[in-house]
């Protein structure tokens, strides 16, 4: 707010300070005001730049006030210190802080010189050095202002304005297809002599008029206002000049930096050339000879000013009719030498003295007019319709003079801008066509030339639009009429160039250097067109439309690209290839990281920046452009990649630092071009157009080799685990054995550091990994069911066969049933023993563990593997990857899931084994039912088994409960069955007792259900119904056992088959537990069955 406040403060005083001055300046308060030099009124006078104390002390003292001095002292002023004269001792404001400025000087500051303004006289007759060198004081009036207008000092600071509002672009590289002038003219004569021409033109139409010297003195100079006020000021210029032709004609002296006097001097000389010539126009005269004739010295302010303006008049005559004639001379050969001489000899009679130098000018002058006029009247140029003069034969002269006067267009304040007049402008050049030789093509041609040229020095992008509009009006060869096409035919000028001498068209001439600027910006528009697009947008449209004029101009192609599509493709290329070489360069002086992970990363972002800012401009005249460009960054990258992945034969930091980023760009590549073209088309156009990296190819192969390694330690480590292992659980809550924990620990540490590997990989390394996991747990689970015996050495022998006999047994029989040669021998039954029932159930919580962590570790593998791959690879790459996901997602830890399964089923089946056939073989297998089953129930061992069960559900983990369980159940099932059905001679069975062996089953399945806390009831009931049956059978008769053994073993032709729906082997056993006669009578005959010792 504060410096808001300062600002809105400063300038209220600066108009205050405005006002006052212009109120005491105005009332008649100073004696005589003189204004400085260009100045009419005060409106001219930047009153911020008087100084006050100047003028209220000529005011004081009655004296003239002197603008110019007030100025002066004002800006000598500025250099010192504020004074305050106020009091009665000067105040000053020191513009520096006296702390760090140190203490004042201590000797007396120099005298100031006393100043002596300069006087300015009138003398028109002196130089410039004698001049400002009088003493003699003199007022200075506008007809002085009007003898200085010529002077170069006032030329070079009207440019020197100029030039400091121009964009300081170099231009140097957009040149006209011209041959050089031979005379040396310069711009300036161009520029002069195109004002003449435009003169002669509307004086052919009797709108020239020659101002009388009343209204020049008070007609203000409009250049110098505008030129004195800042573009900065957004003063919208007011139109001063008068209306019509006149006024225009104003805007075009000033648009031309033509002084008043030059303009006087001009009209004359062309209104006194007509003079006597009767029926003649204007616009038929030879200008620059009769400009000679009818201006003399005396109209000039100093010698020197007409010396350069006669030079530079026969310098036009010169060029226009002897240097580069379009007709040739003919017989008028001599005449064109004799023209030359004639010049030479008017330049040098300037250096005789005065008489005689009036007197060899007059003379060649007439003999100037003698040859120059046949040479400038002879029939040329296909011709247009009536009278012709040729002042200017050679067109190149002719178009130079025209673009002098179509820069007229532009803004004196603001160059990048066109004149509010420019349409009138445009117009009253028309006038010029007859005496240039201009038509409708030349025109645009030269109009879209005047223009680009604007546009490369300014910069400007508004004029590029101008620029489009102009060059796709200039007509086709279909489309100009026979005498055009004849004109334009003839208009050829030879260019010395790189490769000799070259003969151009005039389509040529002035296309062939905007097309080669336009073609060199476009050759590296990431260079030149780093900002944004719409400037390149324009620029691409002024080549392709100059590049269609210029091919359909020429006969042959200039070129060897007949279509826009490749020459967008070759300035793609070319840019692209600089852009590269760049982001090469850059790189390559980096060492924190290798070069080539550092250039990927800078193509993508060449990539990106095609893509959103270039291509979407060149894809208008291309569509393939974008496929194009992504290409060739994927090739010249790839050129570059390819020695080092040529090298690579391990994971190294260069390696890992590399391949992901040259797989990144490579998938951006692909991702871009399957935008364009549709993914369905990535695959074939890959296969023409691009080489794929195989980044994913190579890396695979690495990090296989690396899998393959960390697998083998990784089995190393299995082993080492098992070894240590004492199946004891770590603690109440974990259950398990602390080898799975140690396993688990080094394999996510092979999968965390599997997942660390930042290069690219494929599902085949995936499957590798999920394989080498797989195998490991494998060889775990094989470890731990190697320490079980096999359930034959828990079991013991089945007694052999016999039949009952009421008689006393065979001692010698008996004593051999008991002998039992294949009981385990003493190191099977201590390694049976060290596998107690709590070391089982932490065998078995351990596999548990290992399975419920194995989907746990499986889900966070695929949750890596598809944050590290979130892109589905396009299907030139898909459809192999696409098998191998599928194969992996299905067999994925399936061999171990299943070997652990089948390691819980045989280890639970083990325990309740073990349990009831070694535990417990002496009070169920050999004791149970003997000697009788009144004697001795199976109810005697619910006590032993309950206790052996709660042993088991302390230990075992929740979801293995019913598994071991049911285990438990079925073993003592098994063993129920033993002893009903294989206990030996020792056991003899009654029909009788199978009411007792039924509550003995009861029992047994309601210990298991445990009032519902136990196994479900239809699961037992469905495990007790065999032995239900198998006691049901003992029940029946012996009879009836007896004829359905007999139906069941086809010894009676006309049964068929067991009726009470059991099997032979069983009936057979039943028949040998019973001691009656009956049985042991048929078992005799039929089955050869020994008898046994009651």
């Amino acid at each position: 707010m504060d410096e808001e406040n300062a600002f809105e403060l400063l300038q209220r005083y600066r108009r205050d300070r405005r006002v006052l001055l212009n109120f005491i300046l105005s009332a008649n308060l100073v004696k005589k005001v003189i204004m400085p030099p260009g100045a009419v009124s005060l409106d001219d006078v930047d009153l911020d730049q008087v100084s006050i104390d100047y003028v209220l002390n000529c005011a004081k003292k009655g004296e003239m006030l002197e603008l110019s001095e007030a100025i002066r002292a004002y800006h000598d002023s500025t250099g010192f210190p504020s004074m305050n004269n106020a009091g009665s001792a000067g105040e000053f404001f020191l513009v520096t802080s006296p702390e760090p400025s140190g203490s004042p000087p201590g000797r007396a500051p120099p005298p100031i010189p006393v100043y002596t303004p300069s006087p300015i006289v009138s003398n028109s007759n002196l130089s410039k050095s004698q001049s400002f060198q009088s003493t003699q004081l003199q007022e200075l009036t506008v007809d002085d202002i009007e003898d200085f207008e010529d002077d170069d000092d006032d030329e070079e600071e009207v440019e020197s304005l100029r030039a400091s509002r121009r964009n300081p672009t170099n231009a140097s590289d957009i040149v006209l297809g011209l041959p050089p002038f031979a005379t040396g003219v310069t711009d300036d004569d161009l520029r002069e002599t195109a004002y003449e021409v435009l003169l002669a033109s509307v004086g052919a139409s009797g709108g020239l008029i020659v101002p009388s010297k009343e209204k020049k003195k008070d007609k203000k100079s409009r250049l110098m206002r505008k030129l004195a006020r800042s573009k900065s000021d957004h003063v919208v210029p007011q139109s001063e000049h008068a209306p019509g032709l006149a006024g225009l004609l104003e805007t075009m002296r000033i648009q031309l930096e033509i002084s008043e006097a030059m303009d006087v001097r001009t009209r004359q000389g062309l209104v006194n050339a007509l003079v006597g010539k009767a029926g003649k126009r204007m616009d038929t005269l030879l200008v620059p000879l009769e400009l000679l004739h009818c201006i003399s010295r005396t109209e000039f302010s100093d010698r020197k000013a007409y010396v350069r303006w006669q030079k530079r008049q026969l310098n036009m005559l010169e060029e226009g009719l002897v240097s580069y004639p379009v007709v040739g001379f003919g017989e008028s050969g001599r005449k064109a030498s004799d023209l030359r001489i004639l010049l030479t000899k008017i330049e040098e009679s300037e250096s005789l003295p005065s008489s005689t130098a009036e007197l060899q000018r007059t003379e060649c002058l007439r003999s100037l007019r003698e040859i120059a006029i046949p040479l400038a009247e002879r029939p040329a140029r296909g011709d247009l319709t009536g009278e012709v003069c040729h002042w200017a034969d050679g067109y190149h002269i002719n178009v130079k003079l025209y673009e002098k006067l179509l820069f007229s267009v532009f803004d004196v304040l603001d160059e990048g801008k066109l004149t509010e007049e420019v349409e009138e402008i445009l117009e009253l050049l028309k006038s010029t066509w007859r005496i240039l030789g201009i038509t409708e093509t030349i025109h645009y041609t030269c109009y879209a030339w005047v223009l680009f040229r604007q546009f490369v020095v300014i910069g400007e992008q508004g004029l590029l639009q101008h620029v489009i509009g102009q060059l796709k009006k200039i007509p086709l060869k279909e489309q100009r009429g026979p005498q055009e096409r004849l004109h334009l035919k003839s208009l050829r000028s030879k260019v010395e160039g790189e490769g000799g001498f070259r003969e151009w068209t005039f389509l040529q001439s002035f296309l062939l250097p905007i097309q080669k600027w336009a073609d060199k910006q476009l050759e590296d528009y990431h260079l030149h067109f780093a900002e944004g697009s719409v400037r390149m947008e324009k620029i691409v449209t002024v080549a392709m439309v100059t590049r269609r004029l210029l091919l359909e101009d020429s006969d042959l192609a200039l070129q060897p690209y007949d279509t826009d599509r490749d020459q967008i493709e070759l300035y793609i290329s070319s840019s692209v290839k600089h852009a590269f070489a760049r982001a090469v360069e850059v790189t390559s002086a980096t060492v924190q990281e290798h070069s080539l992970a550092l250039l990927a990363e800078e193509t993508k972002k060449l990539l990106k920046k095609e893509s959103t800012i270039y291509m979407p401009v060149l894809s208008q005249w291309d569509p393939q452009a974008t496929l194009v460009s992504a290409s060739l960054l994927h090739k010249l990258y790839g050129n570059k990649l390819k020695p080092f992945v040529d090298g690579v034969e391990h994971l190294t930091e260069d390696v890992v630092s590399v391949f992901p980023a040259a797989d990144n760009l490579e998938y951006c590549v692909l991702a871009l071009i399957a935008s364009t073209s549709g993914e369905e088309n990535v695959d074939a156009y890959c296969k023409q157009k691009l080489k794929l990296y195989q980044i994913e190819t190579i890396s695979g192969t690495l990090v296989m080799r690396w899998v393959n390694s960390q697998l083998g330690r990784l089995l190393g480590w299995v082993e080492r685990a098992i070894q240590q292992e004492r199946w004891d659980p770590i603690s109440a809550q974990q259950r398990h054995g602390s080898s799975i924990v140690e396993v688990f620990r080094i394999v996510e540490e092979t999968v965390d550091q599997f997942f660390a590997l930042k290069v690219p990989m494929r599902y085949g390394e995936l499957s590798s990994l999920f394989r080498g996991i797989d195998n490991t747990f494998q060889v775990y689970v094989n470890h731990v069911t190697d320490k079980l015996v096999s359930k034959d050495d828990l079991i013991p022998p089945v007694p052999v066969l016999t039949r009952h006999k009421r008689e006393s047994g065979i001692k010698a029989f008996v004593k051999k049933e008991v002998i039992d040669p294949r009981l385990p021998d003493e190191r099977r039954s201590s390694q049976i023993n060290v596998l107690s029932t709590p070391k089982l159930c932490v065998l078995l919580n351990t596999l548990y563990y290992a399975i419920s962590q194995l989907n746990r570790l499986e889900d966070s593998i695929w949750e890596r593997w598809t944050k590290k791959r979130p892109r589905d690879n396009f299907s030139i790459k898909r459809s192999v990857d696409d098998k191998m996901r599928s194969s992996v997602q299905k067999d994925a830890f399936d061999g171990s899931r299943k070997d652990i399964n089948a390691a819980i089923d045989r280890i639970c089946e083990f325990t309740g084994t073990k349990i009831i056939f070694w535990d417990f073989r002496e009070q169920f297998i050999d004791n149970l039912y003997k000697p009788s089953v009144s004697q001795t129930r199976l109810e005697s061992l619910i006590e032993p088994l309950d206790v052996v069960l709660n042993q088991l559900c302390d230990v075992i983990v929740e979801p293995l409960r019913d598994r071991i369980v049911t285990a438990l159940l079925q073993a003592s099932l098994d063993g129920l069955l033993r002893v009903i059905l294989d206990g030996g001679p020792s056991r003899v069975f009654f029909p009788s007792d199978a009411k007792f062996l039924g509550e003995d089953l009861d029992i047994l399945k309601e210990f298991f259900i445990s009032g519902g806390d136990g196994l479900p009831r239809g699961a037992v009931e469905n495990l007790v119904a065999r032995a239900r049956q198998v006691i049901k059978f003992h029940g029946c008769e012996t009879r009836v056992l007896i004829d359905d053994l007999k139906s069941a073993s086809g010894f009676d032709v006309q049964a068929n088959g067991s009726k009470l729906g059991a099997d032979t082997q069983t009936l057979l056993r039943i028949l040998c537990h019973r001691s009656d006669s009956e049985a042991s009578q048929f078992l005799k005959k039929q089955y050869k069955i020994p008898k046994s010792a009651a």
